[in-house]
């Protein structure tokens, strides 16, 4: 990722949770903040007219799928597998979400050879700025703090254990307690 994106992504999270009216340290449900944004969000299950790609990437091959933002002129949708774990349509959701915020031109799906397009570095972003929207680094600093295990703190946050801990160890959670509980003891 470029040099100074992690910080410009946590000033954008902070920014879009106070315009839903959130704490640092309060959940985010991606459905809200898809609202407020006035992006739609469609399950593949409720997708008409591709009912037969919609149940093989919800039941042949689920993680073929996660989501996917379509865009009509300017104008963004977002649909998502909700044959997914809650947690994980969460956090696909958010990262759909994230290049929406971060104004990601749409991209061909396939290139030239009929491969996937990928783009690494925009992904990175989306990635990063959806999972600093769920898990913010002072709900991670008050996840530390509290000593909360990793699995009853991705459970209140509605994200996956593996996405919690990368937020706690991005946010240098754990190094900033041991410092405060060192500074205490002396």
């Amino acid at each position: 990722m470029r040099r100074g994106f992690k910080s410009e992504a946590r000033a954008i999270a902070g920014e879009v949770r106070g315009e839903l009216g959130l704490h640092p340290t309060d959940p985010l449900n991606p459905s809200a903040l898809a609202q407020h944004l006035s992006i739609p969000v469609i399950p593949l299950s409720r997708l008409h007219g591709c009912e037969v790609a919609a149940s093989y990437f919800r039941t042949v091959e689920p993680e073929v799928f996660s989501a996917v933002t379509v865009f009509e002129g300017r104008h963004r949708t977002i649909v998502h597998n909700d044959a997914h774990a809650l947690v994980r349509q969460h956090s696909n959701i958010s990262h759909e979400l994230a290049h929406g915020l971060l104004n990601h031109s749409p991209k061909p799906a396939l290139d030239e050879f009929g491969c996937r397009y990928w783009d690494g570095e925009i992904e990175d972003e989306a990635n990063f700025l959806g999972a600093a929207l769920l898990v913010t680094p002072e709900a991670a600093l008050a996840v530390v703090r509290r000593n909360a295990p990793v699995d009853v703190a991705a459970d209140a946050y509605g994200v996956s254990e593996a996405l919690m801990t990368w937020m706690i160890n991005d946010s240098g959670a754990r190094i900033r307690v041991a410092r405060e509980r060192a500074r205490r003891t002396r």
